[in-house]
This record gives structure tokens, sequence and C-alpha cells, in this order.
């Protein structure tokens, strides 16, 4: 993992300072867009500029899929549980959690960026705006599901070329049935690839808003080792990304609420479900709630006259002069 020097972080966020010192004291609607297109292309930006972030975030989830999923394969068989509807290859089970896995390792690498700019000075550019503070905050959260986006898409046109794919009758978009249907009609696998968005952006939401407030609460960015951990690795591993929560419940009912009550499950559920035209409720509810109540926290967090950002020195995250 690679880090910006400082010059080059306060250089990336030069057209978002520009914007924000141009944005009229009314708040008019043209003011809220221009800030918020600074923002989410500096994420892009950002990202772009950083191949070496781009391969790492590939190379993690093709590691599981071509390595370990194929090891087991012969060990781990996948009975028919919904969404599926026959026996499953452990590839096609995995997938779903290797998606997850892009969105966290990428909502972590944002929450790592926020630290950054905090040490660096960037943040107190954005954070003392005129701009509310909970449209910024949303603003760098959606600009880093937008980078997401692409690991994601990318880490599926990958796995399409390995037979890995959602296999369900054509997505319908139009009225009528049978002869008289008029519309689209959206042949898989492409029809799992447009149903599964809604969840992908929901769930790396969820996320981004769990970074958002860990950036608040890590001081240095040598803690962030720590995070690793103590947060991303235990929310991975103890879900159903890698094996159905079934098989944890015969082998430790313990283990299986501790799956059960972690979020990150609920949002591999959303995509898993999603990518097969269909939509569990349940991981539905859980991932929304969840999001409101990071992003609430988040919010609060970064209040320079309440939150952990206040406590520290305001939003630069220096003390207080």
């Amino acid at each position: 993992m690679t880090i910006e020097p400082v010059a080059a972080a306060r250089a990336s966020v030069s057209q978002a300072s520009v914007i924000l010192d141009r944005a009229p004291q009314r708040h008019g609607l043209l003011a809220y867009i221009n800030c918020f297109n600074g923002i989410v292309w500096r994420e892009v930006l950002r990202f772009l500029h950083q191949r070496e972030r781009f391969l790492s975030a590939l190379v993690r989830p093709l590691v599981w899929l071509f390595i370990f999923a194929a090891g087991f394969r012969q060990v781990l068989g996948i009975s028919i549980i919904p969404p599926y509807e026959t026996y499953v290859l452990y590839e096609t089970y995995v997938t779903p959690g290797l998606l997850g896995m892009v969105l966290l390792f990428n909502a972590m690498q944002s929450s790592l960026s926020m630290v950054y700019d905090r040490e660096t000075g960037a943040m107190r550019t954005l954070l003392v705006s005129p701009f509310p503070r909970w449209f910024l905050l949303s603003s760098k959260l959606l600009g880093g599901v937008a980078v997401a986006l692409l690991q994601v898409y990318t880490f599926l046109a990958i796995a399409y070329f390995w037979d890995i794919q959602p296999d369900w009758p054509a997505l319908q978009i139009g009225f009528g049935q049978g002869d008289g249907f008029v519309g689209i009609s959206i042949p898989p696998p492409f029809n799992g690839y447009i149903t599964v968005l809604p969840a992908i952006v929901l769930a790396g939401l969820m996320l981004g808003a769990l970074a958002l407030f860990m950036s608040s609460v890590i001081r240095q960015l040598e803690n962030f080792a720590g995070v690793m951990n103590f947060v991303i690795f235990p929310m991975f591993f103890a879900s159903s990304a890698l094996y159905p929560l079934w098989k944890i419940r015969e082998s430790s009912p313990l283990l299986y609420e501790i799956c059960w009550w972690n979020p990150f499950t609920h949002a591999v559920e959303l995509i898993r479900f999603a990518f097969y035209g269909q939509l569990n409720l349940l991981a539905f509810a859980v991932v929304a709630g969840c999001l409101v109540a990071f992003l609430g926290a988040a919010i609060y967090a970064y209040n320079p006259s309440k939150g952990l950002i206040g406590r520290r020195g305001g939003p630069g995250g220096g003390p207080k002069g």
C-alpha cells in the first residue's frame, strides 16, 4: 500500500477547493451540485492515479476465487439454499462474498485516506466550507462508492470468463406476456449485473459510513494495522461470505450467533439475492438500518463542537489554537 506525498495530497484537493471557494453564500442547487462533483471527482481521480490500489483491490478476491475456491470445492459442498434453485459450485457461492470483500476493503481504504487528509490538513479545506457537514460527508461517502463500483464490475468481468455468472430467466421490463410482451428483455448474465447494482450501492454506503466513523476514531496512520486485525478481518471471516450459516451453526452455535449479528453478513446476503433478481427483506432492513446508524454516528463524530474531532482540536485534527 502506497501513501501519496503531502504535496500530492494537497494538489489532489485543488479542484474541490476552487469549487468550494467559488460557492455562493446562498447555497443554491448549482452550488451543491458543483461541490458534490468536486468531492466525487477527487475520489475517482485519486483512485485512478493509484494503480497499485486498483490492482491490490482485485488481487485479494481473485486469489480466493482462483486458488482457495478450487481447493474448497471438493471439501465444502453447498446444498440447495435460497436464492439457489439447484446445487452450485463453491466458486458460485463465494462470489457475492468476494464482492462484499471488495466493498469492505475499499471502505477501509477510504477511512485511511480520511486519516491521512486529517494529518496533512487537506480535510480542513472541506470541513470548514460553507456547506453543511452532513452534505460534505455524504458526498465523500458517495465518492467512495463510485470507486468501489469500478472495482466490483471489473471483478465481475474477470469472473465472467471464469464461467461464474448468474443464471436465471431473462429480466423483462415492459408490459404484456408471451408473444404479446412489449418492452426490453435482458438475458442472463446481464440481468444479474443490473439487479445487483442497487444492493452493491446500499452495501457500499453502509460499509463506507462505518469507515467514516472509524476514521474519526483512528488518531494516526500507524493505528490502521490494528483496524485491519480487529475490525476488517473479523467482519469478513465471521460472516456468510465464505461459507453458509447452516454449516457454521453445525460446528459452533456461538459463532453462528456472532455471524448472524454481523452487519457484513446481511450485506453479503443482500448482494447474493439481488444477483439472482430477488430481494432479501431482512438483509435490506439490517443494511439500511446500519447505514442510518453509522452515518449518523460519523456526522456526530465530525461535529466540531460535540464530536470526537472537536475534542481533538477541530476539523483538521490538529491542536486547538
